[in-house]
């Protein structure tokens, strides 16, 4: 385990990084930015590239032993070969930020031989700054958080793909009723902060999409998992990731059990 102060410099570095990234982001919106399709039917936007050059600029030179892998950088190979890495994405949820709804986010984890150590996620247009550091618990805008208790399973407070929400349904009983929730980060941390009970990604999600988020969730006393229970690894030559649900932990636990017995759900397969 790190020291108490081992990862101060790079907390206090992330947080002023993602207070700037969310203002040039926010400066941006609305205002027109360029768009356009990449891997098929990925959104990007001039946005995204500035903030992730910002970002850039803002963390790598801290430690050049560093890696990096972003959603919007050419993957360098070399990352695999680092201790650390910075996990970026830029804005999450571009989808959200080019239709002009405030749920996006900026998300930046720093990555330890695998796991997160450092969390951050920052939702400008609803004032929501969530940061996390490994063994010290997590934070919404300076104040600490926690993962809802309980085990029941509250539809109205369950945010996922509309095909895993009737799957859930089947075993919940009643009608789902799901906030919609454009960032996938920001989705998840609001299971830290006991604003949602439950949050799902849908198959495919990738490194920089959950990384700082799954540090918050944890640090709040939650969990983030492949619907088997596994827990996830970062920084591999693969970087996405299968169904996933966060919780708090004893209703993660209810639900990874309710979901092993229905037939509606298969854990060994994407959703």
């Amino acid at each position: 385990m790190p020291g108490a102060d081992e990862f101060a410099a790079e907390a206090a570095l992330l947080a002023n990084a993602l207070r700037e990234a969310g203002q040039l982001a926010t400066g941006m919106f609305g205002a027109g930015v360029k768009s356009w399709i990449k891997d098929v039917s990925s959104p990007v936007s001039d946005a995204d590239i500035a903030v992730n050059n910002l970002l850039e600029k803002r963390l790598r030179p801290f430690n050049p032993d560093y890696g990096w892998l972003s959603e919007e950088s050419v993957d360098d190979p070399e990352r695999l070969s680092r201790s650390r890495v910075w996990v970026v994405d830029p804005i999450d949820g571009t989808r959200a930020f080019l239709n002009k709804r405030n749920d996006w986010s900026v998300s930046v984890a720093l990555v330890e031989r695998g796991i997160p150590v450092l969390g951050c996620v920052y939702a400008p247009m609803s004032d929501e700054f969530y940061l996390a550091e490994r063994g010290k618990g997590a934070t919404l805008n300076a104040g600490t958080i926690n993962a809802a208790v309980g085990t029941d399973l509250d539809l109205t407070r369950i945010a996922a793909p509309q095909s895993i929400l009737d799957r859930v349904a089947k075993i919940a009983g009643g009608t789902s009723g799901s906030p919609r929730i454009g960032s996938l980060a920001l989705r998840m941390c609001r299971v830290a902060n006991g604003a949602l009970d439950v949050a799902f990604a849908g198959g495919h999600s990738r490194d920089w999409d959950i990384a700082a988020a799954d540090l918050i969730v944890s640090e709040a006393g939650g969990a983030m998992t492949e619907l088997s229970g596994e827990n996830l690894r970062y920084n591999c030559p693969k970087v996405t990731h299968g169904t996933l649900v966060a919780a708090g932990l004893p209703r993660h636990r209810h639900l990874l059990e309710a979901l092993a017995r229905s037939p509606v759900f298969n854990a060994n397969a994407p959703i």
